[in-house]
């Protein structure tokens, strides 16, 4: 709504310079594109304009298909997270934000014209039938969908609760999760199918919320949407008011969201004013800061968090100021890399551009963007290994061993990372009782 209300204003402003001054007047503001994009954009509508008139074929190329045509080429040389959003991919979008929707619960990406699973949602279908990261969604319903826009296959893989989906993905067979295969082996894929069943996605971010006799908290959190902020103050003040002594928080597979909710859940273990994450744009005044807001004295135990290849964005931004204010000890495996801003512009016809606008920073001003975040204490998975574990997690009424390979097709197993967490809390805490008692 603001940005509706901001166009607007600028088209106020813009027609009282032409009044009063012209059109030189409005660039002499910066108000209007440079002359060399105002000659492009003339052009493209001059040609679009003649086609329609004159062309023979006009029927084959309809005005809305010209329009989406010329805007994939003005975007295609950009990032892949830049895109032209119809009235519906957008209309998805907002239900993203909002945390509900209808569907399977994969959160998915397109990587050089292919659409890959970045996370499977917490407790999801998806999620239950054993999706993994790094999977690459290759059929929906029996039809391929190699060649579709992210977009389009999003739309098909949602729908009514309650109705089937037939599913196949194509699973990388080497090296660890998430990985592209050892340098010189040969990658293999293999196709798996899934008969899911689609349910109403509600989304809560803050799950799993546990205290051990010793004091270690563990909180899961799955992605950062809307309420995240509220959810994690809650389970926070809760493990607080039980005796919390140090805290684990479990990012692996969470694909991030909210710039706005990563802030919130860093600022408790912030002091006021302190800087927890920046972005920059393309101009040096395009500098945004966000700093703790200080709505209560600053937590201070010793941290853990957890993190994989499925760990992007938000909670980069998260594990990045901890890390880089040593106010947390990283576990697991390298995160994603995903170190950039989305503005969302809303356009005509309930349309919207989402538009790659700034990257974003740890307070020091290092770069996530295609690097990731290295972890402290390394622990790797295999694509079994982490299958296994977040499926043990899932599913603890499946004790039996032998029940549990039949059912999801991998042995079960430990979850090491967590246990290493655990182990730093825990010699963190031996080690602050011991200086005490010095």
């Amino acid at each position: 709504m603001f940005k509706r209300i901001l166009t607007l204003g600028f088209c106020a402003v813009l027609g009282y310079l032409v009044a009063v001054g012209g059109l030189e007047v409005a660039a002499a503001w910066g108000l209007l594109p440079n002359r060399e994009t105002q000659n492009a954009a003339s052009r493209v509508r001059e040609v679009m304009l003649l086609v329609n008139k004159h062309s023979v074929e006009a029927d084959k190329v309809k005005g809305d298909e010209l329009a989406a045509r010329a805007i994939a080429g003005v975007l295609e040389p950009l990032d892949r997270y830049t895109e032209y959003l119809d009235a519906t991919a957008y209309h998805q979008l907002e239900e993203d934000i909002g945390n509900q929707f209808g569907g399977i619960g994969v959160q998915v990406e397109q990587v050089e014209k292919r659409v890959v699973v970045v996370a499977p949602i917490a407790g999801s279908p998806g999620e239950r039938a054993g999706i993994l990261r790094g999977d690459v969604i290759a059929k929906v319903d029996g039809e391929t969908v190699t060649d579709l826009k992210l977009t389009e296959l999003v739309r098909r893989l949602r729908g009514k609760p309650g109705s089937t989906l037939n599913l196949t993905v194509l699973r990388s067979d080497a090296g660890a999760a998430g990985a592209e295969g050892a340098e010189g082996a040969a990658t293999t894929e293999r196709e798996v199918e899934f008969t899911l069943k689609r349910e109403v996605i509600r989304v809560d971010s803050v799950r799993d919320v546990e205290l051990a006799a010793d004091g270690v908290a563990y909180v899961r959190l799955t992605q950062f949407g809307e309420r995240t902020g509220d959810e994690f103050a809650k389970a926070l003040a809760d493990l607080e008011t039980k005796g919390m002594r140090a805290l684990v928080i479990d990012l692996r597979n969470n694909p991030g969201g909210l710039i706005t909710a990563a802030e919130e859940v860093a600022e408790p273990f912030f002091e006021r004013d302190e800087l927890v994450v920046y972005t920059q744009g393309r101009e040096t005044e395009d500098r945004n800061e966000y700093r703790a807001k200080g709505k209560r004295s600053r937590v201070a135990m010793p941290m853990a968090v957890l993190i994989n290849g499925g760990s992007a964005s938000a909670a980069e931004i998260v594990t990045g100021a901890l890390k880089d204010t040593k106010r947390a000890v990283i576990v697991g495996e390298k995160s994603f890399g995903k170190g950039s801003v989305q503005t969302i512009f809303p356009l005509r016809d309930d349309a919207a551009l989402r538009l790659t606008t700034a990257r974003y920073y740890t307070p020091s001003g290092a770069v996530i963007h295609e690097k990731g975040i290295e972890p402290d204490v390394v622990v790797a998975f295999t694509k079994d290994q982490e299958k296994a574990v977040f499926l043990g997690r899932l599913r603890p009424d499946v004790k039996d061993a032998a029940e549990f390979k039949a059912k999801f097709g991998v042995e079960p197993a430990a979850d090491l990372q967590l246990e290493a967490a655990y182990r730093v809390m825990r010699e963190k805490l031996s080690g602050a009782k011991a200086e005490t008692a010095k």
